[in-house]
């Protein structure tokens, strides 16, 4: 059992009140850790600004990013299962989020050397001639990020990282489910040689530690990752500050009769029920061309069928437990409501203590709320089409557009899917759950408002500042 104090201005305190960590997989007691309120947000805040107002330059942020890049590399085993143990994510694709989390600390690193401004082209007016303009980009200030629990250590990262290499001191809450891993991270980053309150670490609950921080007059920037309800509910609630959102989908994988079904039928069951569906990316609608819609739901059967389910820090499981058992309670009543409406079951849909064995439905319609919303779970529906245009419009037929998968041999099919499907990302012949931490990665509609990857979180967290010398004739 792990105990941990918050993470405070460079040094760890413990308060009077404390979070239980527990197993999704057996209930056990993973760890303590000290849970925050608004006044130790406050007391955070403070601590952030005060480290800002001593800028770190670019080439130091760089060296502490790297140097924490390896650290975590070094210590990947014991992240890895740390990651396991708190948000029941199998080992083996544990290690996966802690090599990406390697690599995001390194582009972030690479952002940091590289952040520059612009020329502004003022000749190109009469009234700018005789003028030299250019831009610089300096730090928004406080950051205030707020992370879920499906990647507690990639995803702070994917926050963290970047406002260090934009110059922005950081408060965070973690997910309350899965602390440990951020308090983790904190260590390194300290090991790394960040000074003291450029990263403070404050797990406690949503609605104290999470709504002290957007609310805060001197956080001028929010970063949420997590539920759309609750993300564009921060937006609404503080207009007059920078809301970064990355939030959910109901991801579509559209597979043509053209298309390679071994390997779509593979995506479907490795992308779909990874971290048991835990992921805002998971193959959730499979969208398949009538003419080889039987040969492809026996196919994805087969392969879903013999994933293998139990205990995280089994070698051999590929499938875990939901976060918790409300979760799990959830899906499988949305399983059983699909099955009411008509949906058939193919595989799966039984509970096995904290289990939910991997599930794929057939004949899945856009009114089940497996289709419609975001299950977070390891369901796969799916959905016959006729044509194209008919899977255009059934894979754009929900609020959400993150990422869509398409499979196809056809140049003329991927164009068309690519054109018209209303996502941030669309992916011929991969699956939608495909990221690498360098890309842009974020949605439209009420998925998101922001696109993640360092490169572009950098300049988000960032202000242009315009500068002009006149009399310079160039």
């Amino acid at each position: 059992m792990q105990r941990f104090g918050l993470w405070l201005d460079g040094r760890w305190h413990e308060t009077d009140r404390w979070l239980e960590v527990h197993s999704p997989y057996d209930g056990s007691l993973v760890g303590m850790v000290s849970a925050g309120n608004a006044q130790v947000v406050q007391q955070a805040v403070e601590a952030a600004q005060r480290a800002m107002a001593h800028p770190l330059p670019p080439y130091q942020r760089a060296e502490i990013l790297a140097r924490a890049a390896h650290l975590v590399e070094q210590r990947r085993e014991d992240f890895a299962r740390t990651i396991a143990l708190e948000a029941g994510k199998p080992i083996k694709t544990a290690r996966i989020e802690v090599a990406r989390a390697v690599s995001t600390l390194t582009f972030a690193s690479i952002e940091a050397r590289t952040l520059t401004g612009d020329v502004v082209p003022m000749s190109g007016a009469a009234a700018g001639a005789g003028k030299f303009a250019f831009t610089v980009r300096e730090p928004i200030g406080v950051v205030g990020a707020i992370t879920p629990f499906n990647f507690p250590l990639n995803l702070v990262c994917h926050k963290v990282a970047p406002a260090i290499a934009a110059g922005c001191a950081v408060v965070l809450k973690p997910a309350s489910a899965t602390p440990i891993t951020a308090l983790k991270l904190a260590e390194v980053l300290m090991e790394a040689d960040l000074p003291r309150g450029w990263l403070n670490v404050i797990p406690g609950s949503g609605g104290e530690v999470g709504n002290a921080l957007v609310e805060h007059p001197d956080v001028p920037l929010i970063s949420f990752t997590g539920s759309a309800e609750v993300g564009w509910g921060i937006r609404a609630r503080v207009p007059h500050k920078k809301v970064l959102l990355e939030l959910g989908n109901s991801s579509p994988l559209i597979v043509f009769e053209d298309a390679d079904l071994e390997t779509a039928a593979q995506a479907v069951a490795t992308h779909g029920f990874s971290h048991a569906g835990q992921s805002c990316i998971s193959v959730q609608r499979v969208l398949v061309h009538e003419p080889v819609a039987e040969t492809f739901e026996r196919m994805v059967a087969e392969k879903v069928a013999q994933l293998a389910v139990g205990d995280p820090l089994d070698e051999k499981t590929h499938v875990g437990p939901l976060i918790t058992t409300t979760d799990r309670d959830r899906v499988k009543a949305w399983i059983d409501e699909a099955v009411s409406a008509g949906a058939r079951l193919l595989v799966g849909g039984e509970v096995e203590g904290t289990l939910l064995q991997p599930t794929v439905l057939a004949d899945v319609t856009p009114e089940m709320k497996v289709f419609c919303r975001e299950v977070f779970g390891p369901v796969v529906g799916i959905t016959r089409f006729k044509s194209l245009d008919e899977a255009v419009d059934l894979a754009n037929a929900t609020e959400y557009g993150l990422q869509a998968g398409v499979f196809t041999a056809s140049i003329h099919n991927a164009f068309e899917m690519a054109k018209r499907l209303r996502f941030g990302g669309v992916l011929i012949n991969e699956s939608p759950t495909y990221r690498t931490d360098q890309m842009p990665y974020g949605g439209v509609k009420a998925s998101g408002n922001t696109r993640e990857g360092p490169h572009y979180a950098v300049r988000e967290m960032t202000v242009e500042k315009l500068v002009i010398l006149n009399g310079v004739n160039l």
